[in-house]
């Protein structure tokens, strides 16, 4: 897959020159790896663990690689492969690779058992919160982790001539328009667009891509309606909504899915930043997805119980009996600019 590299491809590769060698010896040296990424995932989670199996599948035929984790609600298997179920015999006798992908804290790994692997690798573009593995690429200046994946695949292959399939790069280009919000959002570099345009050589057919990620069903206009009927805007422009338990019965979805609609508020004049609130009988709590036009959000998602991008974070609160205050604290970032 030798070609002439972007400038801004070639730079990055340098700047994990190291890493990226360190990254390809391991793989190189493990005939079993096991690909792991967080609990309830989103299409960087998905699309990255999809996009390097196939890679690895494409380039390293003889291995044993496997991808574990929760399935998604609706992107599985509409868009992305169903996960595998690894017996606890397979990490004692075997002794995997682990590759972990999209995630900052040991808790939110899907599946523990990246523990009983002896060597570990992590790529990840959100703030490291603890060490996981001796092997780590966290670049939070990146728009997804698809994004440093592809390219640590085109700059390794530079000298070794790998093969990036279509199928892989479609998997890797879902990933990066999810995590980005089709290039919307601010971590969006001319990093991001290089990469997506080497995706763009492997013929990927955006339009199917984007298709199969947006589609949505006339039942799901139900639950736009909802939303659009039972919003709340703060003072100084936080909108944002509520799916108790019985709203989500009523409406015929998970809590998973709470959140599918929380960029309804973008691009609305007066609206500074958007929220979804989708309770969760598993913890239980109610699950915050937040978004923010620029104003940096994810101090008040740490502060929350959650934690994630300037622009794009996750928090919870225990009950609605901190719903004021968590919306407080967002409303006060935004006392300044209301004030221009």
């Amino acid at each position: 897959m030798k070609n002439n590299l972007p400038l801004e491809i070639k730079e990055y590769g340098l700047n994990y020159k190291k890493q990226y060698r360190q990254i390809l010896n391991q793989i190189k040296k493990h005939d079993d790896i096991v690909i792991f990424r967080h609990i309830m995932p989103d299409f960087d989670a998905l699309g990255s663990q999809f996009g390097l199996y196939t890679w690895l599948k494409d380039n390293f035929p003889h291995k044993s690689i496997h991808v574990v984790g929760d399935n998604h609600v609706t992107f599985t298997p509409r868009i992305y492969p169903e996960t595998e179920t690894l017996n606890e015999s397979y990490f004692k006798e075997r002794k995997p690779l682990a590759i972990i992908l999209d995630v900052s804290n040991a808790n939110r790994i899907a599946d523990p058992r990246f523990k009983k692997c002896p060597k570990k690798i992590k790529i990840d573009h959100h703030p490291d919160i603890e060490n996981i593995a001796k092997i780590s690429i966290v670049d939070t200046s990146a728009a997804s982790t698809a994004e440093i994946l592809v390219d640590f695949i085109l700059n390794v292959s530079q000298k070794e001539n790998y093969h990036l399939s279509k199928e892989a790069a479609s998997y890797f280009y879902s990933a990066i328009v999810g995590d980005s919000g089709r290039f919307q959002y601010s971590s969006t570099s001319k990093h991001t667009f290089a990469i997506a345009m080497e995706l763009l050589k492997s013929n990927i057919n955006i339009s199917d891509i984007y298709n199969a990620m947006y589609l949505k069903k006339i039942d799901d206009l139900k639950v736009t309606a909802y939303i659009l009927n039972h919003f709340t805007v703060s003072k100084h422009g936080v909108a944002y909504y509520v799916l108790p338990l019985d709203v989500q019965k009523e409406l015929n979805i998970t809590t998973e899915r709470g959140k599918e609609n929380v960029n309804i508020f973008a691009n609305i004049e007066g609206i500074n930043a958007w929220c979804s609130i989708t309770e969760d009988n598993k913890e239980p709590c109610f699950r915050i997805s937040i978004r923010s036009k620029k104003v940096a959000i994810n101090q008040i998602a740490t502060k929350w119980g959650g934690g994630g991008h300037a622009q794009a974070s996750g928090a919870k609160i225990n009950s609605l009996d901190e719903l004021d205050a968590f919306i407080q604290d967002l409303d006060d970032l935004f006392i300044e600019e209301d004030a221009h």
